[in-house]
C-alpha cells in the first residue's frame, strides 16, 4: 500500500523532505501540499499534488492519510491539534510546539484519541552511529553512564534571523533529547553559562554552555557554537564506570595532501544526517500506514519544551533552573525511576 501525504510547510526543510518522499523512499506518494506562501507552495508540489489554501483543509482532505508539518513552530500546535481530531498520523519538525501550555493541549488530545499519532522530528535517534552508541551504554559492558559530553557547532547561522535565544530554544532541544534517549534519563535542573564572546557572533551570545542534570545523577555538558566557521561538527562522548564511548567524527575520510593530512567536517546538517533522515521517514512511513506513530514522541516533544524553557530562565539568572515534568502519561511507555 502507498501511503498519501500532504506536507505543510515548503521552506528548507519541507522541500528536502519532499525530495525524500519522492525521489529516495518507497511506499508513499505527496499528494497534497500548502504554505503561508502560495507562490512557494506551487513551485515546490510534486507533479500531481494538490496545492491547497490552508493546513487545515489539508489536513481534513479524504486524499491525504497522513500529515508531515514542516511550518513555522507557532504554528505547530493547532495543526497537531487538527491532525489528532482528525485521526491521522502526524511527523512533526522540531519544535513540537513553542510553550508547555501548547505541549499539553496537545498531549491530552491524543491521550484523549487514545493511540499515539504524532512522531516528532528529532532525527539524530535514527543516526547509525548515536545508535551504536546506545547500544553500547545499554550493553552495560561499560558500566553506568556519568558524564555525557555534547557538542552542537555550526559554521555560521543567519544574520538578523537567528537570535541569542535560539541556541537554547531552538538548536539545544536535539541535544537534550539525544541525552534523554541515550541515558534513558529525564533531566531535572539546567545550568547556563555564557563565555567569552566570538566576534564571529557579532551581537550574538555565542558560544554558550549548559548543563543538564539528570534524575539519576549523571551530568551532560552541552557545548553550542553556532559561528566556528569551519563547518557543521556534531560531537558526543559518554564516559561511564568502566570506560569510554563516542561518536566517530563525521565524514569518516581522511584527506593526505599538499596541504597535510586533515579530516572533511560536513557543511550543514543535511549533509551529516541525511541518512537519518531517511531512516526517520522509513520508520514513520511504515507506523503511519498502520495507523500510528512510534519513534520521539508528544512526550520527548514535551521534554524538550521544558529544557528550553529553563534554559532561558537559566541565562538570566544565572542559576540552576529546575524541569518540572507532569506525571507520564501510559501511552508514551513506562516513566523513568525517581530517585529518592
Amino acid at each position: 500500500m502507498t501511503l498519501r501525504v500532504g506536507v505543510i510547510g515548503t521552506g528548507m526543510i519541507g522541500q528536502d523532505h519532499i525530495r525524500r518522499l519522492t525521489q529516495v523512499l518507497s511506499g508513499v506518494r505527496v499528494v497534497a501540499v500548502t504554505d503561508i506562501d502560495q507562490g512557494r507552495a506551487l513551485t515546490a508540489a510534486p507533479e500531481g499534488a494538490e496545492v491547497f489554501d490552508t493546513p487545515q483543509a489539508l489536513i481534513r482532505s479524504e486524499s491525504v492519510q497522513a500529515v508531515v508539518i514542516c511550518s513555522w513552530g507557532p504554528a505547530h500546535e493547532e495543526q497537531l491539534l487538527e491532525c489528532i481530531s482528525a485521526g491521522k498520523p502526524v511527523f512533526c519538525e522540531k519544535p513540537l510546539v513553542t510553550s508547555e501550555a501548547a505541549a499539553i493541549r496537545v498531549m491530552d488530545a491524543e491521550v484523549a484519541f487514545g493511540r499515539r499519532l504524532v512522531q516528532v522530528g528529532f532525527m539524530r535517534r535514527f543516526d547509525g552511529d548515536y545508535r551504536r552508541l546506545k547500544a553500547v551504554i545499554d550493553g552495560g559492558t561499560l558500566g553506568a553512564p556519568l558524564l555525557y559530553h555534547s557538542v552542537h557547532r555550526n559554521a555560521s547561522v543567519p544574520e538578523g534571523l537567528y537570535t541569542s535565544d535560539m541556541p537554547l530554544n531552538d538548536t539545544l532541544v536535539h541535544d537534550a533529547d539525544i541525552s534523554r534517549w541515550l541515558l534513558d534519563d529525564e533531566i531535572t535542573g539546567v545550568e547556563v553559562r555564557v563565555p567569552r564572546r566570538s566576534l564571529r557572533g557579532k551581537d550574538l551570545r555565542d558560544p554558550t554552555l549548559v548543563l543538564l542534570h539528570t534524575v539519576s545523577g549523571a551530568l551532560v555538558d552541552v557545548e553550542i557554537s553556532v559561528n566556528i566557521g569551519y563547518g557543521y561538527d556534531i560531537r558526543g562522548e559518554v564516559s561511564c564506570e568502566e570506560g569510554v564511548a563516542s561518536l566517530p567524527n563525521r565524514p569518516a575520510t581522511v584527506i593526505s595532501d599538499h596541504h597535510g593530512i586533515r579530516q572533511a567536517i560536513p557543511e550543514d546538517w543535511r549533509e551529516r544526517f541525511i541518512d537519518a533522515y531517511d531512516q526517520e521517514f522509513r520508520e514513520w512511513i511504515a507506523a503511519a500506514g498502520q495507523g500510528t506513530a512510534t519513534g520521539p514522541s508528544t512526550w520527548d516533544g514535551y521534554a524538550a519544551t521544558l529544557v528550553a524553557d529553563a534554559a532561558l530562565r537559566a541565562v538570566e539568572s544565572g542559576h540552576l533552573e529546575p524541569v518540572r515534568m507532569r506525571g507520564k502519561p501510559a501511552l508514551y511507555g513506562v516513566p523513568v525511576a525517581v530517585a529518592a
